[in-house]
């Protein structure tokens, strides 16, 4: 999920005030000598400020001689380290499914390698594959770039891309889904997501059609399980290697677990509080269906939740004492929830059948929607699929269901404070990431992460280092709480700019603990098959609201400090243009 800076009123980021009050021709020659000087040999030697960092190199033993545990030369057990990932521009391979500017890339990932890196992430799109013709895979494009990445001695996140690229806010490309699926939905639009005013949003299918065989007899789930079938097989030689360690199943827009409630393309500006995505004709008659059975055949669906730029006090449905309290409302949001949940699970079921017995760790994305969660009624959540509110928790049945494919719970918006977003729209990132990783180690599965804007500076590195580690670096074993792995968004000219790439190095070290890279650290177990089926009290149960663990008000490995900031900020002043 990617939200505009303008549009959540972020400005100014990084800007400190003034240190010094005179001008540079005031400065004696000496003083300019000595700054010079200093400037160089800070950048030499790459050193940051700050009142909680001690100074020197740190070395991690070989990583075959070490257990995550065992302290290092260092004195940092290597179950610190968290490890780095980068998310490849969206185009990398083009829409007609070539790898372009492989010179430029080769040295890119280079670049990123000798920073300390641990991987790249990509999408791996449907809508190029699978183009054409059902079943007609064209993988050669992506095993060209995976080969590159493998000789640069990178690791690699692959990302099952069951969706359209463009539409929503940072989709700087358009790769629709295959044609021959669009040409199923001219005749049959209900195929695709729909909200009450008929708008069909056409960047995934439903999960209404998950099993129902519209698509040359077969249903979507089997078109999705087809396709991750075709890439372990033709990427097996990836996968044997150990070079793919990392499989994110998309399961709606933007690969995300969720209902296209908040699409730029259909007119939603932040901070609305989107739509239902409901109306179509099979979520019609499964609800009503569903309201049948529960006694109230009258019962229909909503008709009193606003549009896209709504806020929630406009609404029937979520303003106060609105719908949302009935128990008519109860019943359709546990409906609409539950649904996305179960649509999850059963893909999930597919990829880990799909990747049984390989070296390789399956992961879901969820958005991290963080306006409105400071209202009562947490709005725009409720129109994504996340049944979340103070007294229930929406995020901890998804923690559940992924537990079963042991599934690592991919999380957004990592980077955010409070502080950077107008106050009427009521957001509360911090307290959402907090309560999102929180249930996430409750149910014991991994929890990892992404910033949802390319930022380059201290503070939304620092917000992220405080996430990745919550009470900070054990210097006696693993920490109390830490993320599985971070991926940033994105690569671009931008971060490799002399400055901002500087300021990522510091940053992929903090998050190693100060640690040497350790290409041995990600070793996934082959991958087991998935327990049980957890039935709906179990995840009725996991609804219950428990506090979120606590975390520091500062991480202890901080991006550059107080006194770095100012030195950086004045030696910019004066000598940038040397």
């Amino acid at each position: 999920m990617n939200i505009s800076m303008a549009s959540i009123g972020i400005s100014n980021i990084g800007v400190l005030p003034e240190v010094m009050g005179f001008p540079h021709q005031e400065l004696s020659i000496v003083m300019i000598k000595k700054l010079k000087l200093a400037r160089k040999q800070l950048f030499r030697q790459n050193l940051t400020f700050s009142c909680n960092r001690k100074t020197g190199t740190t070395r991690a033993v070989a990583p075959e001689a070490v257990k995550a545990t065992s302290p290092t030369s260092s004195g940092v057990p290597l179950a610190n380290y968290v490890p780095v990932y980068v998310m490849l521009p969206l185009d990398v391979i083009s829409v007609d499914n070539v790898f372009r500017d492989q010179d430029k890339c080769e040295k890119q990932f280079k670049e990123l390698r000798a920073a300390g890196v641990d991987g790249i992430m990509v999408d791996v799109w449907w809508g190029i594959v699978e183009a054409n013709s059902p079943r007609q895979y064209n993988w050669s494009a992506y095993r060209s770039l995976f080969q590159l990445v493998q000789k640069t001695g990178l690791k690699i996140q692959a990302i099952m891309s069951f969706h359209q690229c463009g539409g929503n806010i940072g989709d700087d490309v358009f790769i629709p889904i295959p044609k021959w699926v669009l040409a199923i939905g001219e005749n049959n639009p209900d195929i695709f997501y729909t909200n009450r005013a008929g708008t069909r949003n056409k960047e995934c299918l439903s999960l209404a059609v998950d099993n129902q065989p519209l698509f040359e007899g077969r249903t979507a789930v089997q078109i999705y399980s087809d396709y991750m079938r075709s890439f372990r097989e033709n990427m097996s030689d990836f996968l044997e290697a150990g070079g793919i360690v990392d499989i994110e199943v998309g399961l709606g827009p933007a690969g995300e677990l969720r209902y296209p409630s908040y699409t730029q393309s259909q007119g939603w500006k932040f901070p609305g509080i989107g739509k239902f995505q409901c109306y179509d004709k099979y979520m019609r008659t499964d609800f009503k269906e569903a309201a049948t059975k529960a006694g109230h055949s009258e019962w229909d669906l909503p008709d009193d939740a606003g549009t896209y730029n709504n806020i929630p006090a406009e609404t029937g449905f979520f303003g106060p004492s609105g719908t949302y309290l009935t128990e008519k409302g109860k019943f359709f949001l546990n409906w609409y929830s539950s649904k996305l949940l179960l649509h999850g699970d059963q893909i999930l079921d597919e990829a880990n059948k799909a990747f049984l017995g390989c070296k390789v760790k399956l992961s879901a994305k969820v958005a991290g929607i963080h306006w409105w969660y400071k209202d009562a009624s947490h709005a725009a959540e409720l129109t994504a699929g996340y049944y979340n509110l103070d007294n229930r928790d929406g995020y901890r049945p998804i923690a559940r269901m992924l537990s079963r494919h042991y599934g690592t719970f991919n999380f957004t918006c990592l980077e955010m404070r409070n502080s950077e977003h107008p106050a009427y729209a009521k957001c509360g990132a911090q307290e959402l990431v907090q309560q999102v990783l929180s249930v996430g180690w409750k149910e014991n599965i991994d929890v990892a992460g992404e910033n949802a804007l390319s930022r380059y500076d201290g503070y939304a590195y620092n917000q992220i280092l405080l996430n990745a580690r919550p009470n900070g670096i054990n210097k006696n074993g693993p920490p109390k709480l830490k993320m599985a792995g971070l991926t940033y968004l994105r690569l671009s000219e931008k971060l490799l700019q002399s400055r901002n790439f500087k300021t990522f190095k510091t940053f992929v070290k903090k998050m190693h603990a100060d640690l040497d890279y350790c290409s041995e650290y990600e070793k996934p177990a082959p991958m087991s098959r998935s327990k049980g089926e957890i039935s709906m009290d179990e995840y009725l149960e996991a609804t219950k609201r428990t506090e979120p663990f606590p975390w520091d008000e500062q991480t202890d490995a901080r991006v550059g400090g107080i006194l770095a900031e100012y030195w950086d900020r004045l030696l910019n002043k004066f000598f940038l243009s040397n």
